[in-house]
């Protein structure tokens, strides 16, 4: 293994959440593969949505990078695999970017990977400059290489922006407002990339009206090899069924890694229009939206049917957040639809307009401690025992409950298995 590869970086960050991070790292990848570069991207923190819209821009797989729930080497691993096929390595910060404990700053800084800060310039002239300057300089082990404006209204308001730039801090461009390259979203973010029609043409137009002043985006950074790792076949000629359509998409790309790095045979297959479960000795009910499909979910009587079956045979069942909710006897939308579902657990859920939860968790299960994290909208109601209760790394009030009903597992957690293959391993094992 060599000791080092260098690939150009850039990791894309910004004051606040909002500023169009999304858009213009998307905007970047579309137009540096449409140049013939092999671009990968990488999201920071835990986001299942982000993800399919940049891997739409890359077309390329995009993977998390968290310190906190997969760890430094864990991310050592995937910036180094990436930098030995691609001709640029993008990375989209999380929230603001000293937000959070561990940050996107502390990501970027641990890696020494140089910072393109986005910034909306649509409501400022020249305190522009100040924000970007504040950006440069909060931290002395962050390097800030440039500026790219968003939703500026016109080049003469460009002008304005760059011009209150200190002079260590470059500009590298803009990007005009325009609705037309506007990413929609909802209560849980933006729309997941098969729900947006016309992504493509989005994402060219917004690649085509990004105005670049600089052509070389950057420099080579340097990856340090990891230690050498593999996971022993535990699961090997282990079947494992993966729910996977518009109901239930929220699954990490590295969880899938884990299982297929186990040993085990993936089988997706869809609740919203499958009659029958894969031939599988186990069951991955990932999170996603299943409040808006309440009908087609009441009305698949045969793969309620199938999975009770499932359950009724003692194999196991993982289930995540939406997961959760199919398996209860009732879901309720946020207009108040209420549909039955599976119900192999008591009680019901009910969406509300509200956040009830968004937390970094670790949770002590009798497999081992699993880390990961939580995000939803709905409440529940259950007369189940939990067996236990998450807890967040950051002296948070939010402790997820874990339910456990024979093999079945189920909480609103959403598992980095990378955290803990061993513990998933007992899981997903017959």
């Amino acid at each position: 293994m060599n000791a080092v590869r260098r690939c150009p970086a850039l990791f894309i960050s910004a004051p606040a959440s909002g500023q169009g991070k999304t858009t213009i790292t998307a905007a970047l990848a579309q137009r540096e593969r449409q140049r013939g570069k092999r671009v990968r991207i990488f999201k920071t923190g835990p986001d299942f949505i982000d993800p399919t819209i940049l891997e739409k821009a890359s077309l390329n797989p995009v993977y998390q990078l968290d310190l906190w729930m997969g760890g430094e080497a864990h991310c050592r691993r995937l910036l180094y695999d990436a930098a030995g096929d691609a001709d640029l390595i993008l990375i989209e910060g999380v929230m603001g970017m000293f937000d959070g404990k561990p940050s996107s700053a502390d990501l970027a800084a641990l890696f020494d990977l140089p910072v393109l800060a986005v910034i909306d310039g649509s409501a400022m002239a020249q305190t522009f400059g100040a924000l970007a300057f504040g950006l440069a300089h909060y931290r002395r082990d962050v390097h800030v290489v440039g500026v790219i404006a968003n939703r500026v209204a016109s080049e003469r308001h460009y002008q304005l922006l760059r011009e209150s730039l200190p002079p260590d801090i470059a500009a590298f461009g803009w990007l005009p407002r325009d609705a037309d390259i506007t990413l929609p979203d909802r209560h849980l973010g933006l729309f997941q990339a098969n729900e947006i029609d016309d992504l493509v043409a989005r994402l060219e137009r917004a690649a085509s009206k990004l105005t670049l002043t600089r052509d070389d985006l950057s420099t080579p950074t340097v990856f340090a090899a990891p230690a050498a790792t593999t996971l022993p076949k535990q699961l090997d000629g282990i079947r494992i069924a993966i729910a996977n359509d518009a109901a239930f998409s929220f699954v990490y790309r590295a969880n899938l890694d884990v299982l297929r790095g186990l040993g085990a045979e993936l089988r997706f297959f869809s609740p919203l229009k499958d009659a029958r479960l894969p031939d599988a000795d186990a069951l991955y009910l990932p999170g996603g939206y299943p409040e808006l499909h309440l009908s087609a979910l009441e009305n698949n009587h045969a793969m309620r049917e199938a999975i009770c079956a499932h359950h009724g045979a003692g194999k196991p069942i993982v289930a995540e957040c939406g997961g959760m909710l199919y398996l209860m006897e009732s879901l309720t939308d946020a207009d108040g639809h209420r549909a039955q579902m599976l119900g192999l657990l008591p009680g019901h859920a009910r969406m509300q307009t509200r956040l009830a939860a968004l937390a970094l968790q670790a949770v002590d299960l009798p497999e081992g401690t699993l880390r990961g994290h939580t995000f939803h909208y709905s409440r529940l109601e259950t007369s189940l025992d939990p067996i236990a209760h998450g807890v967040c790394p950051n002296n948070g009030k939010t402790a997820e409950p874990v339910y456990r009903a024979g093999r079945l597992t189920a909480s609103y957690l959403h598992s980095y298995f990378p955290s803990n293959p061993e513990a998933m391993k007992t899981l997903f094992a017959p």
